[in-house]
């Protein structure tokens, strides 16, 4: 029977329920699941044309097709690094699947970026899937931040579907069932009730590690006590039970909208990967037991029982595997990437707002605090954008955020899009991956700078990598707002810095304002950018709490205002006689660092230039190298640590670039080398930079 494959599934809902499983089913499962093994023994035999690391589907093929067979054009996939059969009956070729082994131009999901079986697809007619990482359980968040989005979406009336409803299969190994953040999904899935499938293949290995040395329980035991998730626990290896089983939770959670986990027991047949061969850490009466199970020898036994002779399913054998042969050696042939393309799609392109000074400060304005600007900003966001929605700790309705930041948006705006979150940043920046993908525009807020790091895995395994790793298809449009910097007594949990650590992660764009008029600004600009953009907000500046920051206070621009990424801002200009006189110095700061640099400016009245960075990531490199070579003299301001910071790291820069041009060092000027901020008042004022210890560094700087 030749079933053509795009309209397979469309085909197996017009048969009668009792037909389901047909002579073409199997067929057609058997000749996928075929297919894998081939894809298996020939990457095995030509090792020598394979130098990139890859595992296979080997032994888990039943499953894996029997999932990718029962999805939908509507659905979104979330695999993991072993479904390369998974694929295959979703419908990608097993020329796509070469192509991308072999890091080919060709190659669909990243343009020869990414390992074998990390697709990224927006293929029509095929299930999506975001971008792959190869962090064990990593995809859970993202892929249940999807179905976050559609519940999101069905719930505020943004997306009506017509027939079927969209689900998410996330699928990932039994070992990732011991990770973190596979919780924190799990949670969320069951709390909010999301049309979501975990699909967790159990082959009793993680890497050279079994079952019994890493956990205490399988996946469906594990998750015995999340209430509302419908579990099943099958022999992942029989085709017609995992076809029969996933149809029914599949139509469970497209109907009914809510989780399900499915537990797989299958065999390990193949290496853990490519660079790990079973042979080096299992023993051989383990493989015979394992070859046992094998699920295509299997369904061998099952058709053959169904009358298919012998020869046809030799003739079948031939056929698909010189059908992969050719693939192979045609992809071997296609061209490698073009090295000029090898920069590209970090970012995606976005339109460049322009600043206007009319807009930014009107006339008969009221002066904000900044929390006021960020509350307006954010307010006018979610006004003109009803995709758009807010999430975080304690940012609902009740509080309204613990700086105030969000207190009554939801009242004046709709309380289902500014929500509570529990504790868990992974799951905070993680699910607005999945959300960005399907439409909707998340603005997520971290509490703290210091609680960032549980969030950091996500932030640069997922997010940051995903539109380069998948060549420009899944850029992730989400702003991300963090409250950082000492504030007066905060203490070594509630007054980090942490610029330096994100800005150490190609990927994401990082701006600080250090008054109300650029966080207005920048919140807009951030926003509309699309791509993940962080912006730290000092929290001392708020709400003009701390000594000498009136400055943070400005007039409400305008609804249009908007401060580019990447333009400084010269906050004061040194006069002409200082700067002809040798006697002037260009002060290059941000955030907290202007207001301590207003306040010296003060005691050397025309001798300093300020720039306000105002963005980190992109930065505005010809403003710094302007104001380096106007001055000759140059101090770099932080409030982190000095040492090891991307300030220093400026500083060497532009030493470099400005060489000939300076009349001495450039000098940096932050916190001391410590890992906490002090709570005691005394030992804070000892470790942060402070507008006399600016002074002193100025008055020695004019000296020399």
């Amino acid at each position: 029977m030749n079933i053509q494959h795009y309209s397979f599934y469309q085909y197996m809902r017009s048969l009668p329920d009792n037909n389901a499983l047909q002579e073409g089913l199997l067929i057609k499962a058997y000749r996928l699941m075929l297919t894998a093994k081939c894809l298996y023994r020939l990457y095995d035999n030509r090792r020598r044309s394979c130098p990139y690391v890859h595992a296979t589907a080997r032994g888990h093929e039943a499953i894996q097709v029997a999932a990718g067979l029962l999805l939908t054009e509507k659905d979104y996939l979330s695999p993991y690094y072993r479904d390369d059969a998974l694929l295959l009956g979703a419908g990608f070729s097993a020329k796509e699947l070469i192509a991308q082994l072999l890091a080919k131009a060709t190659d669909p999901f990243s343009g020869g970026r990414t390992y074998y079986s990390h697709p990224a697809s927006t293929k029509a007619g095929l299930p999506k899937i975001i971008h792959q990482s190869s962090a064990t359980g990593m995809q859970a968040i993202p892929a249940t931040g999807i179905a976050h989005g559609f519940k999101l979406q069905e719930l505020l009336g943004l997306k009506v579907h017509d027939q079927q409803q969209p689900i998410v299969l996330c699928s990932m190994g039994d070992g990732a069932m011991t990770e973190g953040e596979v919780s924190e999904a799990l949670q969320a899935a069951v709390l909010y009730e999301l049309p979501i499938i975990y699909l967790v293949q159990d082959n009793n290995w993680s890497l050279s590690a079994t079952a019994e040395e890493t956990r205490a329980m399988n996946a469906y035991e594990y998750t015995a006590g999340f209430k509302g998730l419908l579990r099943k626990s099958i022999d992942g290896s029989d085709f017609k039970l995992a076809y029969n089983t996933l149809k029914e939770v599949i139509s469970y959670t497209r109907e009914q909208r809510k989780p399900a986990l499915i537990h797989a027991r299958v065999p390990l047949l193949g290496h853990h990967t490519s660079g790990i061969r079973k042979e080096w850490y299992r023993p051989m009466e383990e493989f015979a037991a394992s070859n046992a199970k094998d699920p295509t020898a299997r369904l061998v036994r099952e058709l053959l029982a169904y009358g298919i002779d012998q020869w046809q399913l030799s003739e079948m054998t031939e056929e698909v595997q010189e059908e992969v042969n050719r693939y192979f050696d045609e992809c071997l042939s296609a061209p490698d990437p073009d090295v000029t393309t090898a920069t590209t799609h970090v970012f995606k392109e976005s339109a460049a707002p322009i600043e206007k000074e009319k807009e930014r400060t009107p006339l008969d304005a009221p002066k904000l605090f900044m929390v006021e600007a960020g509350k307006k900003a954010i307010k006018e966001i979610l006004e003109e954008h009803p995709e758009s929605i807010y999430y975080g700790q304690d940012v609902g309705e009740r509080l309204g955020g613990v700086f105030r930041e969000t207190h009554n948006l939801g009242a004046a705006i709709d309380q289902r899009r500014i929500f509570n979150t529990a504790i868990q940043e992974a799951y905070i920046v993680g699910s607005s991956i999945g959300m960005s993908a399907v439409g909707l525009k998340p603005i997520i807020e971290i509490q703290f700078g210091d609680y960032i790091w549980p969030g950091v895995n996500q932030l640069a395994t997922e997010m940051a990598k995903s539109s380069y790793l998948s060549n420009g298809q899944y850029p992730v449009q989400v702003l991300i707002r963090i409250p950082v910097g000492a504030y007066g007594n905060g203490g070594p949990y509630h007054s980090a810095s942490i610029e330096s650590t994100l800005l150490s992660i190609p990927g994401i764009k990082v701006v600080y304002p250090s008054n109300a008029a650029d966080l207005k600004g920048l919140l807009k600009t951030a926003f509309e950018d699309p791509n993940p953009v962080v912006v730290l907000e000092h929290k001392a500046l708020y709400w003009g709490k701390a000594d000498a920051t009136a400055y943070a206070r400005s007039a409400e621009p305008s609804a249009d205002f908007r401060v580019p990424l990447g333009k400084a801002r010269l906050v004061v200009e040194a006069n002409n006689e200082a700067i002809e006189n040798g006697e002037s110095i260009a002060v290059i700061t941000y955030g907290m660092g202007v207001h301590w640099a207003l306040k010296a400016e003060e005691q050397f009245k025309g001798q300093l230039s300020i720039l306000d960075l105002r963005s980190l990531q992109p930065l505005d490199y010809d403003a710094i190298e302007q104001q380096i070579k106007i001055h000759s003299k140059a101090i770099m301001l932080t409030e982190e640590p000095a040492q090891h910071s991307y300030v220093e790291s400026l500083a060497g820069r532009f030493t470099q670039s400005c060489f000939q041009y300076l009349d001495a060092p450039i000098q940096v000027l932050g916190a001391e080398y410590v890992p906490a901020i002090p709570l005691n008042k005394q030992l804070e004022a000892a470790v942060l930079p402070s507008t006399e210890k600016l002074s002193i560094r100025i008055t020695e700087l004019l000296v020399d």
